[in-house]
């Protein structure tokens, strides 16, 4: 059984745990109001490239551009993985690791056995798991969520336009956490490339637009736009659904420590109070020995 030293050094060491979780929770919070902000004023621009592409790409031919045009076979894969730089929010790492696991064992399992699958890791957490375990990591970006800028987006959407081109892989997919909501995380794995008019049409997609100097040059121009704006879109995302996930599991660990306070002081007051039960049986028990 504890001593009353014992539990009054744990009482001690859970409020200053306690102090800590309160203080990231806050830190965490006004993060959040600037990484939603961002993330929510890059989804109209987003929005919009993929509405043109998507109608751009109905009116040209697709197999003109490289980066539209499907492969009738996928033999090496490109996986764009972005977790955060660091941990204390709860499952959102392991959840988005999960799936990009999932999606390479199981969608292209005949690829990963044959060594044809790819990684870019954009921050540290995805990129120490993947590595240690000998995945083949070509690039990685850790630390990338403490200085975010548009080039990192930029030069990953390169990076991957690049092999697409070039032939080395057939397929690009990007595994990222997009923000819903402070309690509704949602983890995605979208196609990148082949750019398909289907993942590029959205509601109201059925403006026609008058295009100058032609489609297909416009085309040319707007892929790239596109690619980057959607590498930067999802940096954001997962960056506003990190803080809200961090802001969870430190109001969480906040409301356990607390309960757990609670806890202890009920078992030191116990304690003390057999403590004090016991000194006065043995105060009375010597004087009754003295009377005696």
């Amino acid at each position: 059984m504890p001593t009353l030293k014992d539990i009054r050094v744990r009482i001690k060491g859970v409020k200053s745990t306690q102090q800590v979780t309160k203080a990231m929770k806050m830190v965490a919070a006004a993060k959040l109001r600037r990484a939603q902000e961002r993330a929510v004023m890059a989804r109209p621009y987003a929005g919009k490239l993929k509405e043109m592409l998507g109608s751009l790409s109905a009116k040209v031919d697709t197999s003109l551009n490289p980066l539209l045009s499907d492969r009738s076979e996928v033999n090496k894969v490109l996986v764009i993985l972005i977790t955060s730089d660091r941990g204390l929010c709860g499952a959102f790492n392991t959840n988005i690791i999960k799936l990009a696991s999932k999606t390479i064992h199981e969608d292209y399992p005949a690829v990963f056995s044959k060594g044809g699958v790819s990684m870019i890791c954009a921050g540290s957490r995805g990129f120490d798991f993947f590595r240690k375990r000998d995945y083949n990591v070509i690039k990685g970006y850790p630390s990338v969520f403490q200085n975010l800028d548009f080039s990192t987006a930029k030069e990953i959407a390169e990076t991957a336009s690049g092999m697409f081109l070039r032939g080395e892989v057939d397929r690009v997919i990007v595994a990222y956490n997009e923000f819903k909501s402070v309690l509704a995380p949602n983890i995605k794995a979208e196609v990148l490339l082949p750019i398909t008019p289907e993942a590029t049409s959205g509601k109201g997609s059925s403006s026609d637009y008058i295009y100058e100097p032609s489609p297909s040059e416009i085309i040319d121009v707007l892929v790239p736009k596109h690619l980057n704006t959607q590498i930067w879109r999802m940096l954001l995302e997962s960056n506003a659904a990190e803080q809200a996930a961090r802001m969870t599991a430190m109001d969480s660990a906040t409301e356990n420590a607390k309960e757990l306070l609670r806890t202890l002081n009920i078992s030191y007051n116990r304690a003390r109070q057999a403590a004090i039960t016991t000194e006065l049986s043995e105060i009375v028990s010597g004087a009754d020995a003295l009377s005696n």
